[in-house]
């Protein structure tokens, strides 16, 4: 097979219609996963899909729509990079969750300086976004004076930010966006310990934070009847059927993929669908790592519940005192491959920027929590905020933008 072929993309011709993602490459457990991912990324959502896999080659055909100026090329690019190359068709990829993961990304300090104005954050979001600066950890405060220092630990999907020409490239990008206002801007390697994991209890974080939006019991599935999540074995000899119906949100699919993989579960053959009034189906026919399918109704019973948790709630949003100011923290869980969801503080930092909120201070961080690692955001947001909105509306506002409800 031609390297070409392994992805192809066939643009959309009108408006209305959806562009077709197609991959034929070497199956790998949680490939769904790492493809619906990059996917997010660039800002698609997918209407409609198809895979089939023998166990060693996979066949995926994606429905995708999304805005404007989408970068195909680039994109079909980053698809290539998570598919396994053709050597490795000869035996089905499995990590598991013990394996030791691949070597690390290298970290990036994007340090600058400028004066605030509103919307600076999500301005700076969106150009790092841009340039496939992935942005691991964040820390942003603002002087009493009305200056800003912004700290951005990023890892470069291009592996090119140890080169000059792209440390310069990205100055010169960020001094488009800031102006004037952009005081100095310095960019250096750091080590990977900036990005580790605080495996300690989160004594930092607010109690009523960790207790209320951390916890899985407080979160009601069965009170959403539009999440169905149901198993048959009676339809196939060799494989569990799942049947999920829920309403559409921003990377529903990769929610479900994610959390498949997680649980080491091999997809042999899906379809999913986005019907009218935005609910999708989603036919899977899955076996586990023994290529068996699942008769134990205990672990029956737990998938059910973990796929029906993550398409109810699959961030968590919440608003509390921070003394006379109030903080914004929104969480998601991350992958037990390290990786987390994509997009999350553009997202945050839009729909601030649209409810014209002035940020204070920021920083994104990674806690274990329950047995589970999340990645933690926190936004301090300006005293002001109680004279002008409603916690309910600022919590409204975001968790709409983060789930897509806007759309």
């Amino acid at each position: 097979m031609l390297f070409d072929d392994v992805v192809i993309i066939k643009q959309a011709e009108k408006e209305d219609e959806a562009t077709v993602i197609t991959i034929n490459c070497p199956d790998k457990t949680g490939l769904g996963c790492d493809l619906c991912r990059t996917i997010l990324f660039f800002g698609l959502s997918i209407v409609r899909g198809d895979v089939s896999t023998d166990g060693k080659w996979c066949y995926i055909v994606f429905w995708v729509i999304g805005k404007p100026g989408t970068l195909w090329s680039l994109l079909k690019k980053r698809l290539l990079e998570a598919c396994p190359s053709c050597s490795s068709a000869n035996t089905l990829i499995f990590y598991p969750p013990e394996s030791q993961p691949p070597k690390p990304a290298d970290v990036f300090l994007i340090k600058f300086c400028c004066h605030d104005r509103q919307g600076l954050l999500h301005d700076v979001t969106r150009l790092l976004c841009e340039l496939e600066l992935v942005i691991q950890r964040v820390k942003v405060s603002t002087t009493p004076d009305g200056m800003v220092m912004d700290l951005f630990f990023v890892t470069d999907t291009r592996e090119l930010l140890h080169t000059t020409k792209r440390k310069e490239d990205t100055h010169d990008h960020l001094k488009a966006v800031l102006g004037d206002d952009m005081l100095s801007c310095e960019i250096q390697m750091v080590g990977p310990d900036f990005t580790a994991c605080s495996h300690g209890p989160p004594s930092f974080i607010p109690p009523e934070i960790t207790d209320d939006m951390f916890n899985l019991e407080m979160v009601d599935v069965n009170k959403h009847e539009n999440v169905s999540v149901t198993v048959d074995n009676s339809l196939s000899p060799a494989h569990t059927l799942v049947q999920i119906v829920c309403h559409d949100q921003k990377g529903v699919l990769y929610d479900i993929m994610r959390t498949l993989k997680d649980y080491n579960i091999q997809i042999s053959y899906g379809r999913f669908m986005r019907k009218d009034r935005k609910i999708c189906e989603l036919d899977l026919f899955i076996v586990q790592t023994d290529r068996k399918k699942i008769v134990d109704p205990s672990k029956q019973s737990a998938l059910c519940s973990r796929i029906r948790m993550e398409l109810v709630s699959p961030l968590r949003v919440g608003l509390v005192n921070r003394g006379p100011d109030t903080e914004l923290v929104v969480a998601n869980p991350v992958e037990l491959c390290g990786k987390g969801r994509p997009l999350v503080f553009y997202d945050i930092t839009l729909a601030l920027k649209m409810l014209n909120m002035d940020i204070f201070s920021a920083e994104i961080s990674r806690h274990m929590i329950g047995g589970r690692e999340w990645e933690v955001y926190r936004v301090l947001l300006n005293e002001g905020v109680k004279l002008s909105l409603r916690k309910g509306e600022i919590e409204e506002a975001v968790r709409k933008m983060l789930m897509g409800w806007d759309r």
